[in-house]
Parts: structure tokens; sequence; C-alpha cells
């Protein structure tokens, strides 16, 4: 293969050490990352074994445009540097979890005296403890509200004396223990929480012993209530204890089984965990850029992925079959476990074979079922965009659809928006907001003929007809719709004529505007309106790409408005600023607190004299 003289140059500076290359496209962006023990034999083989590669390695090759390296001390420093650039580029080429920053964790925040229960989608090193990742924030809050019938935990946001007079509902429910009026203290409610914990990490025996003797105490004393609320709480226990397969001795070391599907391109990872002896649970993965890339690569890539992001790092990893990358990865997850011994293991025989080839199995189900889903929502799709083009006369589906609407409050803090809708599907990296610039008051009409003359004014110097000097066109401009929709009937639909009138657009662009009402389709030049029947994909299209920007709009008005009434009070005070107000909403982040703040207090911002904190206490109050 031809290669540039630029990266000639590159390939003969390459060192002969440990560490990642970088490779870029035409446009600059990272399309691989990879690593190396030696950096100069592993990047020049890309371009001197063309023939050997498969299909998309050559496809990589040919998009390389230029190369960066990185070196590193050692092998384990290569592998977490390439998992840490993977996670924060997720170049095309590379082998990456989908939407892996979206899954969620259970947090218990045991740093608090009075630890709360939450879901969240970040891990932190903040002295709280996590446990997942899951990939169903609704089986995650479905878990959680069984749990809380167990074990009752805070939600409310009171600060905890014990003195308050009156617990909240909840604790009239039995979903919370009230530690707020001292009905439990620290170390009780603590323990609660605890016991939380060991059961999330399928440790129940001591669980369930510690709640039958205080059942049976309770009883004793009388407490018939007390005993009656244990009685519930062991048996909602024990109905999710029997839904938990015994797998192996209770004295096993726990593990995480792992194994993959794959069919088409696509591949599918179960993964289930084994704690105390016990399944507790299983989660599945979907996998992007797999293709050619052979079984063993796939599971090495996800195990890096999959425990960089895991709360827990179990001794045992079961694996459907040997990968290459063993020894440093096993040497990484001990370094990720704490220092604890972590073996990666393929077992050819007894319980633990049969596991490996369950999880299999139920990654061949669940990539079937996923394959499913997928194709009708295709189907859906296919037959909203050809109803599109029956009731529009358009020669053919459309592929990119625009949609407008203005958001404004008694026009103030207009704000314009565009949402973008490819081949059916919203396509969120093209949307744009508008601040309204020439329009005073409430004139919605004149702000759609603003946005829609910014953006094909964006539209034109893309084509290279107005493009200022060293500037990039926005490629979210550069691509004209196929049908372009305005949120209102004649008066919006008017205006949009008149815009793409003026680029010489109309014959290019279909443009529709859409009443709220009775969703009927205004037409330029047409009296009679469309209404799409009531059970129309079209219709239902149609429906939700409006909705999005009316959403969308709505958004940017709402922080926009709230910027603006927080600047607002700030700006009637003699002597604020644009750069001492930006100063005080900074270090105080709102006007409430600048509100409450006393004047030596507001003389710690840079720029605030004892005279101007005396002002501003003075206009606030």
């Amino acid at each position: 293969m031809e290669i540039s003289d630029h990266l000639k140059g590159i390939l003969s500076t390459l060192p002969d050490k440990p560490g990642c290359y970088i490779m870029k496209n035409t446009d600059g962006k990272i399309i691989y990352v990879g690593k190396a023990i030696n950096l100069k034999n592993r990047v020049r083989s890309y371009f001197h074994n063309d023939t050997g590669y498969d299909h998309k390695t050559r496809r990589l090759v040919k998009d390389i445009s230029d190369l960066e390296w990185i070196l590193v001390g050692s092998e384990l420093e290569a592998l977490i540097l390439e998992m840490n650039l993977i996670k924060r580029h997720r170049p095309h080429y590379n082998i990456r979890m989908k939407d892996d920053k979206r899954y969620p964790y259970i947090k218990v925040h045991w740093a608090q005296d009075f630890p709360k229960v939450t879901v969240t989608r970040q891990m932190q090193e903040d002295g709280a403890r996590y446990f997942g990742p899951y990939t169903s924030a609704w089986a995650v809050h479905q878990t959680l509200d069984v749990l809380r019938r167990i074990f009752p935990y805070l939600t409310c946001d009171r600060e905890i004396t014990g003195k308050d007079a009156r617990a909240c509902l909840y604790h009239d429910i039995k979903l919370c223990t009230a530690p707020c009026i001292g009905a439990i203290d620290r170390e009780g409610y603590r323990q609660v929480i605890s016991d939380l914990q060991d059961f999330l990490n399928g440790h129940s025996e001591g669980v369930l012993a510690r709640l039958h003797e205080k059942m049976e105490l309770a009883s004793q004393s009388m407490q018939f209530e007390r005993a009656a609320v244990l009685r519930d709480q062991l048996k909602a226990l024990g109905n999710i204890i029997e839904r938990q397969k015994v797998v192996f001795a209770s004295d096993y070391v726990d593990s995480d089984v792992i194994a993959m599907a794959r069919a088409n391109n696509e591949a599918c990872v179960q993964v289930f965990f084994i704690r105390g002896g016990k399944l507790i649970g299983r989660e599945y993965f979907i996998l992007e850029g797999t293709e050619d890339t052979r079984d063993p690569e796939v599971i090495a890539e996800f195990i890096k992925q999959f425990y960089t992001e895991a709360a827990f790092i179990p001794g045992q990893v079961l694996l459907p079959q040997e990968i290459e990358e063993a020894q440093i990865i096993q040497q990484w997850l001990r370094g990720r476990s704490g220092g604890h011994k972590v073996e990666m293991v393929v077992p050819h025989q007894g319980q633990p074979h049969e596991l490996v080839k369950m999880a299999a199995e139920n990654a061949a189900e669940t990539l079937h079922a996923l394959r499913v889903q997928w194709q009708a929502d295709t189907h859906r799709q296919e037959q909203s965009l050809a109803d599109l083009q029956k009731a529009l006369k358009l020669a053919q589906p459309p592929n990119r659809i625009e949609c407008y609407d203005i958001s404004n409050t008694q026009g103030t803090a207009s704000v314009g928006s565009m949402v973008v809708f490819s081949q059916g599907v919203p396509d969120k990296k093209l949307y744009r907001r508008f601040n309204i610039e020439t329009v005073s008051g409430p004139d919605d009409f004149a702000s759609m003929e603003e946005v829609l003359t910014r953006r094909f004014r964006r539209w034109q110097a893309a084509q290279g007809k107005e493009l200022d000097p060293g500037s990039k066109p926005d490629t979210a401009f550069s691509i004209l719709p196929d049908v372009l929709i305005v949120d209102g009937g004649k008066g919006q639909l008017g205006r949009a004529v008149r815009v793409l009138d003026k680029y010489t657009l109309l014959d290019k662009v279909t443009v529709v505007g859409l009443a709220k009402q009775e969703e009927e389709l205004f037409f330029p030049n047409r009296s009679k309106t469309l209404v799409l029947p009531r059970q129309s994909q079209g219709l239902y299209l149609i429906q939700r790409i409006r909705d999005e920007a009316h959403r969308f709009a709505i958004t940017a008005h709402r922080k926009k408005r709230t910027r603006q009434g927080l600047a607002s009070a700030l700006d009637t005070i003699p002597g604020i600023g644009p750069a001492r107000r930006k100063a005080l909403l900074k270090y105080f982040g709102s006007v409430d607190m600048i509100k409450a703040a006393t004047p030596d207090e507001l003389i710690s911002v840079p720029g605030i004299t004892l005279v101007l904190a005396e002002s501003i206490k003075a206009h606030l109050e």
C-alpha cells in the first residue's frame, strides 16, 4: 500500500520501547488506540503486512493519516494507559462496551453517620461503597424497592439528631427506622445498612441468623408488632434467596463467570456473579467494534473494560477459553482488588464448566431476543418513513428530518431549537440551540425566521460561499434536510417558506407546518391540510419529532431564564459589573447564598470591598 511521506517520517522515528500508539484520520479524530511492548515493530507491522490482516484492520490502515505514541515504563503501564485512552476517546476501530459511561451503580454512603442508599452512574473515591455496574437502571430501582422493605434506609434530608418531635410518613409505613426521633441509634442503623451490604454481596447467612435472633427476642419480650415486622422481613429475604441458585459450597471462592455469543458482527457477553456459593445475579453487555476480531481478543477487551468499572473484583474469573494477555491482566486485576490474588480459569469439567456453558447459552438467548427487538424497531422506523414518503409525495423515504420550535416567556429569554432525526431516530449530536438576537417581544414568527435564516446561512457557508478564513463549518448545518418541520400552522410555515426561497431551496427541501391541536400538516400554497391516520407510524414519528423539538427548546429556555434571573438581581447594584457578578456567583453558587452572606464573607470574593459588600446587602434585602 502507498504510505504518505508524513507517515513514513513518523514510522522512521518510532522507538523500540513499550508504550501506546494513537492512530488518527484526516480530521484529526482518534480512530484506534493500541499498546505494544515494542512500538517500532508493532506499529510498522500494520503497514508492511496488510495482506495478512482481516478486512477491519485493512480499513483501519487505509483511514490512518497521523500517528502519535506515548512511552511507558512497563507492559502493565501500557495496558492501563490503553484502557484509559479507549474509555476517554471511544475510537471507532476499538472494541468497546456499548454505553459504558451510563451504567448505574447502587451507592451506600458509608462515610455518613446515618448512610443513605442511592443510585449513581459514577464511582468516586469518597468513602462510599458501590455495587455494580448494572445494565438496567429500572432493575436497580426495583431491587432497591424490595431491599428497602427488608432493610429500611433513610431517604430524607433531615439532620439526624434523634430529637425530632415526629417521624415522617415512611416510618408509619415501615420503610424507615426513624433515627430522627431516636427510634434507632447510630450503631443500630449502621448495622441495618451493613446487613444490606452483606446481602448485596451474596453473604446472607449472618443476616438471616441475626434477624431470626431479633425476632425471637422481640417475641419473648412480648413486642409482638416488632416481631411481626422481623418475621415479614425474614420471609421476604427467604423469597429472594430461594431464587438464588446454589452452585457451590458456601466457602467456595467468589467468582464471576464470563461467556459470549456472537452473530452478524454483534457480540453479547453474559456475566454470572457467584457469591457465597450462590448465583446472586447476572448481567449482559453488548460490545461494539467486534467485527473480524477473534473471540479471545473480544473477551480480553471486555474483561479490561468491565473490571475498570466494576465495584468488586472476585478472587476467580471463569472463562470459556484462554486469552493471550492472561498474565498481565491478572497482574492488573490484583492491583485493582487491593492486592488480593485474582485467577482467570478456563474450566474443562464439573460445575464450573457447566456454569460457563450456561452463561454462553444465556448470552445466545439474550442476543437473539435483542436482535428480534432491534428488527422490530427497524421495521417500525421503515414503516414510519414509508408513510411519510407517501403522505408528502417524496421520491424516496426521508433520510434526514429537521424540526424547529421557539420557546419564551412573554418575549423574554427566547430560544429556538433544532432537532435532527436520521433514518427515523434522533441524532442528538446534531441538535442545536439558537438564542434569539434580533427579535424584541413575543414574536414567534419573527423568531422562527431568524432561526431558519441562521441555519441556512450556516449551510451556505459550509458550501464555501460565505466561509470566513480559518473557520470550520459545523457538520450539523452542512447537509440539507429532506423534510423540514416547523412547530406551528400557516404563520410559521410562511416564514419558513420565505427563508427557503431566499436561499433558493424550495425545490430541494420539503417543508411542512404542524399544528398542535388537530395534528394537521400545512403545506406551502395549499389551502387544504393533511391529517394522517391516527394509527399511522408516520404520525407517531412526526409527533415524536415535534415533542423532541419542544422539549429541547423548553430546556434551553429554562436554563437561559434561570441565568438571567440570577444575573438581573445583581445587575441593579452599583459597582457590580460582569466580572464581579461572575466572581460572586462562582464563589457562593446562587443569589440566595449571596443574600444570606455576611459583609465579612462577601469581601472574601476578589474585587469586593467592604463598601460594595454593604451595598450588596442593602440592595438584596
